[in-house]
């Protein structure tokens, strides 16, 4: 995907977008026929306005000029009507494509694994997803097609030149090679300083979202004024970017208008020598003012263009690198899980993150279908891990884990973890109601379900005493819950899709002791009766479970119920003399 970066037109990349306008490729075809003809109406223009003069108004045929000046304003009609329809249905082809393929890129996404998200910046990704593909809708609008126009103009412009009067044709076109050459150059300036400032949007996007996210550490540690001082800096290098490319534009314009300046008076000084001598008309001369006006705008609005081209090539390499990306977890499996009761069992895992750097080696456990297995130890020892491969947020290396004696990668992906619920310590709320934050918008989820399922679990007073109820938006990341009301409404979120095994991570860390008792009943009431892995923070939390796994390292060094763990005077019981020494 290289070859964007090194030329304005890669056939390659093209050929992926125009796999988009596929569905589209009558209107595409129409709207290239109307470019043509759009083309070729403004070069007729000049050629009637030269017969006017030597035909007509010359010899004062008044009729005639009447004539021709009605046809000369139905052509103008004409082309104002073509180029409103061509400028329109380009516009529309391209906000259409644009559509199609961030439905394809955001639906890629959402196939990732976690470890994508792990590596990737947010940042980074909103800008693939909003103004790369933008860049690619004015491949279009102002590129391709444009460029297509104006280049057949620029042949049809010279062509008819020429077979006016070739001397004067050729007189006028002295300072093209010197246009030629600095537009050459203007297209390689400004295509380094486009890489640089898609480049700086992307690392601004980056930090901008990293930081607003993390406001509150950066207030509570008082870095704001070190952090603006960051901010400045890419503030900067993103400016300087632009002023490259600003530089270009201030230069090359200037260039344009003077060689065009210097055609035009080479064209005047001989082309009325000519007129006197009776070599050229003077409605030939006016044809050609038009004509070098209308061979310079192309010429400068094709630099233009090829920058407009160049920004939709390198905003479609993004765009198809995250494409091309293979960081979906594989699903091959066939199996449903309808009639899956639960049973779990882990055999001899290990997993890791990252390559030969395991955080969990040889875990091995099994509970049956409705127990309570509880996992407990220090922050890192790899309870979490445990967890993400159930639900198969990550992928194990070696060992198995079982579902009712099956392989979990036997099952189909999406039915897998619809029967395996998990509720994070971190509850990420979407900026939408209380009852579609809980049903993630699956409308075969009932109001009655989810008032009945907030009344299980003790949240329903809550929520309704909220402005709206059910029916409130609880903000970005749910502002204007408390952490122990978005845990209860995870706990919500988890109990309606009546999953057979339910993960709780941590649930109850960090909530007051109010909301931990809440939070307690919730948990007895949405684990009764299906299999549960529960990672504890507070022992006091987990004592009724079936069984107790202490995980250290990412081995399990110690297991069985709350009592039996007392009596090995193991590290179980430092643990629990170290939370209730009073």
């Amino acid at each position: 995907m290289s070859g964007a970066r090194g030329k304005a037109f890669d056939v390659g990349l093209f050929r992926r977008v125009m796999a988009f306008v596929q569905p589209y490729k009558r209107l595409f075809w129409t709207t290239f026929a109307l470019t043509i003809l759009l083309s070729l109406l403004g070069v007729v223009r000049p050629v009637l306005m030269a017969m006017m003069v030597d035909d007509y108004a010359t010899k004062g045929d008044l009729q005639g000029l009447y004539i021709l000046m009605g046809v000369l304003a139905g052509l103008m009609a004409l082309e104002a009507f073509v180029q409103f329809h061509q400028a329109y249905w380009t516009s529309w082809l391209g906000q259409t494509v644009t559509i199609d393929l961030r439905q394809a890129l955001f639906a890629k996404i959402t196939t990732f694994r976690m470890r994508y998200f792990d590596r990737t910046p947010i940042g980074t990704l909103v800008t693939r997803v909003v103004s790369d593909i933008e860049t690619i809708e004015e491949i279009f609008s102002q590129g391709l097609l444009s460029i297509m126009g104006d280049l057949l103009k620029l042949v049809v412009v010279v062509i008819v030149m020429f077979a006016y009067n070739w001397e004067l044709a050729l007189w006028s076109m002295v300072p093209i090679p010197l246009l030629l050459w600095a537009t050459r150059i203007f297209k390689n300036a400004i295509q380094r300083s486009f890489i640089a400032v898609r480049n700086q949007v992307a690392r601004l996007n980056a930090f901008v979202q990293e930081h607003i996210q993390g406001m509150a550490v950066v207030q509570l540690f008082g870095r704001e004024r070190q952090e603006f001082d960051k901010f400045k800096q890419i503030n900067r290098e993103h400016r300087t970017a632009h002023i490259r490319s600003v530089f270009a534009y201030s230069v090359f314009f200037p260039v344009v208008d003077v060689l065009s300046a210097v055609s035009l008076a080479i064209l005047i000084w001989l082309g009325v020598g000519d007129v006197l001598q009776g070599v050229a008309t003077f409605g030939e001369l006016i044809a050609y003012i038009q004509f070098i006006n209308m061979l310079y705008r192309p010429v400068r609005q094709l630099a233009d263009r090829f920058n407009v081209l160049q920004m939709g090539m390198v905003g479609s390499e993004r765009v198809f690198s995250v494409l091309d990306t293979e960081e979906a977890m594989e699903a091959k499996g066939t199996l449903p899980t309808a009639g899956v009761k639960g049973e779990i069992e882990f055999k001899d895992l290990w997993l890791a993150y990252t390559e030969d750097e395991y955080v969990l080696k040889g875990i091995s456990f099994k509970a049956q279908a409705g127990q309570m297995i509880a996992l407990v130890g220090a922050t890192g020892s790899g309870k979490s891990s445990i967890a993400n491969v159930l639900s198969r947020a990550y992928e194990y290396q070696k060992g198995e884990v079982l579902l009712d004696g099956h392989n979990i990668r036997e099952y189909r992906l999406d039915e897998l973890r619809t029967s395996i619920s998990v509720v994070l310590q971190d509850v990420f709320l979407f900026s939408d109601t209380v009852h579609n934050n809980i049903t993630m918008n699956d409308g075969s989820i009932s109001r009655q379900v989810v008032e009945d399922a907030a009344k299980a679990v003790g949240a329903h007073e809550f929520i309704m005493q909220l402005p709206q109820g059910y029916d409130t938006s609880v903000r970005e990341r749910g502002a204007i819950l408390s952490v122990g009301q978005r845990q209860l409404l995870a706990f919500m979120r988890a109990y309606v899709n009546e999953p057979k095994v339910l993960v709780l991570d941590e649930a109850t860390s960090s909530v007051d002791s109010h909301s931990e008792q809440l939070i307690q009943k919730a948990t007895d009431k949405i684990t009764q009766g299906r299999t549960s892995i529960v990672i504890a923070h507070r022992l006091s939390t987990i004592q009724k479970a079936d069984r107790i796994l202490v995980v250290d390292a990412g081995r399990i060094i110690e297991q069985g119920n709350h009592q039996e763990l007392l009596a090995m005077n193991g590290a179980y019981r430092k643990l629990y003399e170290l939370q209730f020494a009073d």
